[in-house]
């Protein structure tokens, strides 16, 4: 009788989540290493500091999960318009209409997620070893590489257990120690820049319309939420400079409320009233990272794979993609291959290559070519922009990139 192939998926964020579910739904033996993140019940008016912008190809992947109707739909926000600003008189409208589609992107908690996610595994009743990663070898009683590329890893967790495993997935995070012990090359470039979270308090309602602000030198951007008692609320993703980041974050809460107000008048024109921080804000860098994805019997999913610039909100989206394409690759396998097959890990590199790269270009591209104050330059990133707005077949294109399609 075949022994029943073994799958780890380290680390227990979204991605990691979303990974043991993905693969377990195919009937592959799957067990999940990392802490158990207790995840608060919702509470009215309060919304977790971290939001996403979840794309129509990452919600769809949640719903095949069983974690998209477990979410509360009163805290789910639909993107059904962007306006998009640049430093001078440039703009560019996308509507969901104008692809025949009822939302460009739905913004939702990361404590959401996580919940909907947990109790998906919890139903699906996948193992979950509390513990953490600590070392990584090939497992010396299989010989590591057989007759046809089958791998097999041995793990070591932090409390002394020891599993095997003919893959190890590793879902944990930027500074992944799966990463690392594997040996995977792995590139960071630092922006020199920060991103800011907050809510807040808006003068005019959202509309369901997500906004975004280029002003040569910071990125604003405003995500619709639900209404709060107070009235009409958002999102602030706003990535700036380090220093000015580090300097606005150490001020004290009634001089940053008023540094903030008149920053966001002045970037914002009034567009939506007066905005006034709801929250504290909360800072991060920012960075460039790119890995090779594989190594023997090890693959890398979401940020642990890579990280792009997130003035295009597809951070999480990214990962998830990477979750879906495993997912196909491991089910599409030859009956003869191991999970841990590097000629599967091969074939998982090459189906992510194009996707990270051209989200990478377009993210590192926008940063750029919107952080230079070169006269030429601003005024072609501007004309480009009026242009694109005049242009139906583009904004089309430009929404089904956004979707995942």
């Amino acid at each position: 009788m075949k022994r029943q192939e073994s799958i780890v998926v380290c680390g227990t964020g979204i991605v990691g989540l979303a990974c043991a579910l993905s693969l377990a739904r195919q009937g592959l033996a799957v067990r999940l290493l990392g802490p158990r993140n207790a995840v608060a019940a919702p509470v009215r008016d309060t919304y977790c500091p971290r939001v996403y912008a979840l794309s129509p190809a990452s919600r769809d992947l949640l719903d095949r999960l069983g974690a998209w109707r477990l979410m509360d739909a009163q805290r789910v926000s639909d993107i059904e318009a962007m306006e998009i600003y640049g430093d001078a008189d440039g703009v560019l409208n996308l509507s969901a209409w104008q692809d025949a589609q009822g939302a460009m992107a739905w913004i939702v908690e990361s404590s959401e997620i996580e919940r909907a996610l947990q109790q998906a595994v919890q139903v699906l009743g996948i193992p979950w070893i509390e513990d953490r990663f600590a070392s990584l070898a090939p497992d010396a009683a299989r010989d590591g590489v057989g007759p046809s590329g089958r791998s097999a890893v041995r793990i070591t967790t932090s409390g002394g257990q020891i599993l095997l495993a003919d893959l190890l997935i590793g879902a944990d995070g930027a500074h992944s120690p799966v990463r690392q012990a594997a040996g995977i090359p792995h590139e960071y470039t630092p922006y020199g820049d920060m991103g800011v979270v907050a809510h807040l308090n808006i003068g005019r309602p959202h509309q369901n319309r997500a906004f975004q602000w280029f002003t040569g030198d910071a990125v604003f951007a405003v995500l619709p939420l639900p209404d709060s008692a107070e009235g009409p609320q958002a999102s602030l993703v706003w990535s700036l400079h380090e220093g000015m980041a580090r300097e606005w974050l150490a001020m004290s809460p009634e001089t940053q409320d008023t540094f903030f107000a008149a920053r966001a008048l002045s970037i914002t024109g009034n567009r939506l009233g007066r905005l006034a921080l709801r929250t504290r804000p909360q800072g991060f860098s920012l960075s460039l990272e790119r890995s090779t994805l594989v190594a023997p019997g090890v693959a890398l999913v979401g940020d642990a794979a890579h990280r792009v610039h997130p003035l295009a909100g597809q951070g999480l989206n990214l990962g998830l993609a990477d979750v879906q394409a495993l997912a196909d690759v491991l089910q599409r396998r030859e009956s003869y291959r191991s999970v841990g097959d590097e000629r599967l890990l091969a074939r998982y590199r090459r189906a992510r290559a194009q996707s990270v790269w051209a989200m990478t270009l377009v993210t590192h591209g926008l940063h750029r070519l919107f952080g230079t104050d070169c006269a030429p330059v601003a005024w072609a990133r501007n004309a480009g922009m009026r242009m694109a707005d005049d242009l139906p077949f583009l904004k089309r294109r430009l929404i089904q990139a956004a979707a995942g399609r």
